[in-house]
């Protein structure tokens, strides 16, 4: 556990040289934030209480989306790119023959980059939103706590959907197309456009079971105070429960994909 322990401090640091990217991406959330929560106070004037969320907890949930939006890699962003390259150039066959477990390895070096975004590009946003509008964060650290451990459930559900999505590369070289419908899901599925409460029907009760709710509607509950006692156990066991469906599907098509390459390598 070592080996993962230094290539997820590695994945930290090689996010945190790109000091000009980060300042860039802090300006940019701060801006889509101010620009969605005056959005979010235009409706909710005219429907308070819409989805069960008060003016407050509405904006808040604006900024804690900008403030996961790269921590979670709802739009892509994280280790796929890299993966699916080198796939495609067969340089992965070097990977899969090394001491060390490809599916640990990439998702040690992502949760070092969702560690650095959290804290490089999650903080000043919040901080800047609460300084313009309520929002309604939790005084108690025992919330922040569990939210906290809502967001990295959150963060391995989303590297075991981007995981599948870079192995999709051994049967289709190019995993443009697959990485972009990825991450429109991603985006719509997880509530980072609206919340899932709002959509109605059989199309809410759907995205509320798919597993990009875990990247943001879930957390996002958890911190509003909405999932507590039971209600925060059965959010654990869902984020939980996608999160080792996924994993273990995502070895699956690891082993089948090896037992290729070794096959055309001989």
């Amino acid at each position: 556990m070592r080996l993962y322990a230094v290539v997820a401090a590695g994945g930290f640091r090689r996010y945190a040289t790109y000091r000009m990217a980060t300042a860039a991406g802090v300006f940019t959330n701060t801006v889509f934030g101010f620009i969605m929560a005056y959005a979010y106070v235009a409706l909710w004037d005219e429907r308070p209480q819409l989805g069960g969320y008060d003016m407050s907890e509405a904006l808040t949930y604006v900024w804690l989306g900008q403030a996961l939006l790269m921590t979670c890699a709802m739009m892509g962003g994280g280790f796929e790119d890299e993966l699916i390259e080198r796939i495609r150039t067969g340089d992965v066959a070097v990977d899969l023959y090394r001491p060390a477990d490809l599916q640990l390895w990439w998702m040690a070096g992502d949760l070092g980059r969702a560690a650095f975004h959290l804290l490089a590009r999650g903080i000043v946003p919040m901080l800047l939103g609460s300084l313009a509008f309520d929002l309604a964060l939790p005084a108690s650290p025992g919330i922040w706590l569990a939210f906290l451990v809502s967001v990295a459930l959150g963060v391995v559900v989303s590297f075991a959907i981007r995981f599948l999505v870079a192995l999709s590369a051994f049967w289709l070289l190019d995993g443009a197309g697959v990485s972009q419908m990825s991450w429109l899901a991603g985006l719509f599925f997880s509530g980072m456009l609206l919340p899932l409460t709002l959509f109605p029907g059989v199309l809410g009760d759907l995205a509320r079971v798919l597993p990009w709710s875990s990247l943001l509607q879930v957390p996002a509950d958890v911190l509003l105070g909405k999932r507590t006692g039971w209600g925060l156990v059965e959010a654990y066991a869902f984020q939980g429960g996608w999160a080792l469906t996924l994993l273990l599907v995502g070895r699956l098509v690891q082993s089948v994909a090896t037992r290729r390459v070794v096959v055309q390598g001989g």
